[in-house]
């Protein structure tokens, strides 16, 4: 059985709306979900002793910077010098992480009043993002639904566009399962099932280059303890896509598990790619839950998605939305215990 409970958050400034709060609850998760960018702001997972801990980082100040548990989009992740060509006409979006667009722009999804709509066992939210948002081309209709099926966070995303337009939704949730507020994410182990990755210019954008994972610290077919990984490949954190095989079929991407507590998280998508970022531009100063502080390294993302840039390299999986067509993928988070 799940739970759903809906209570006020908190009212906007100038009368701009009030915020929700949707907590969904079942043995064995309790999730708690704001309608400002269908933000996650806390997830609670019990240990193998049968103790829960929350285990998802949030600022109490802003989610503004780092995007702590939000919805981004009309395209998450990166576009290369905030410009992209469709149809012969360029776009011009804002440019807001060093000469790039990163995350939809200045007020992206993540930055917005979603209207809800409480379900059985979750909460769909929707919103209209309108023609010329951010720079975007076309109307486009947006749902993202949050359900949850016993240790298993479900997490849908719809869209329809008026006109040709990239779409690309993700969650930017910072798990740590030992417990958010715990200083590292070093002993957490990591396994990302891809073959291949994007490798990077000096601002994160993918170079075009489809590469093997094979021999490089990119390799994490099989379980690596994180912290010696980073150490042994004398690499700062990671902050790339990794490339899924493609099928939209659910799949598994991931498996992250933390010896110490005993939780585990998998996640399985239907998206071409996932982005696995380790908090590497977190650097203490944000003060987080229950008086935290998160230092570099202090929480991981796996965003899934479609490839970073994708709109402006031909080769990577499309990433354009037509009219008449409808964007639709599913992300889950599936919590146990070993």
């Amino acid at each position: 059985m799940v739970s759903v409970t809906r209570a006020v958050f908190g009212d906007l400034p100038l009368g701009a709306g009030t915020v929700e709060k949707f907590q969904l609850q079942s043995d064995q998760l309790r999730v708690d979900i704001i309608s400002w960018g269908c933000t996650i702001t806390a997830l609670e997972v019990k240990d193998r002793q049968g103790r829960a801990s929350d285990v998802v980082l949030k600022s109490l100040s802003s989610h503004i910077l780092p995007y702590f548990g939000a919805v981004v989009g009309r395209v998450a992740n990166r576009i290369a010098k905030g410009t992209f060509t469709l149809d012969g006409k360029e776009y011009k979006l804002a440019v807001n992480n060093g000469p790039n667009s990163l995350h939809g722009g200045v007020k992206g999804f993540d930055k917005v009043l979603w209207t809800p709509r409480v379900l059985s066992n979750g909460v769909e939210f929707s919103r209209v993002s309108p023609d010329g948002e951010e720079g975007y081309p076309g109307e486009l209709k947006v749902w993202v639904t949050y359900t949850l099926d016993g240790g298993e966070l479900v997490v849908n995303y719809r869209a329809q566009a008026s006109q040709t337009t990239p779409v690309s939704l993700t969650n930017h949730s910072y798990f740590n399962l030992a417990g958010q507020g715990s200083p590292n994410i070093y002993d957490h182990e990591v396994t990302i099932e891809a073959d291949a990755f994007l490798p990077v210019d000096e601002v994160l954008i993918p170079t075009g280059e489809i590469a093997s994972v094979q021999g490089t610290a990119f390799d994490l077919r099989k379980p690596v303890e994180l912290g010696k990984h980073l150490q042994e490949f004398h690499v700062n954190g990671f902050d790339h896509n990794f490339c899924l095989k493609g099928s939209k079929e659910k799949r598994f991407c991931a498996r992250v598990h933390h010896a110490g507590s005993g939780r585990v998280l998998e996640v399985y998508t239907t998206q071409p790619g996932v982005q696995f970022y380790t908090g590497n531009f977190l650097d203490g100063t944000l003060k987080g839950k229950s008086g935290a502080v998160y230092p570099k390294h202090s929480g991981f993302c796996l965003e899934t998605q479609s490839w970073p840039d994708a709109v402006n390299q031909p080769h990577f999986p499309p990433v354009l939305l037509k009219p008449g067509e409808e964007y639709d993928h599913t992300t889950w988070f599936k919590f146990s215990v070993a």
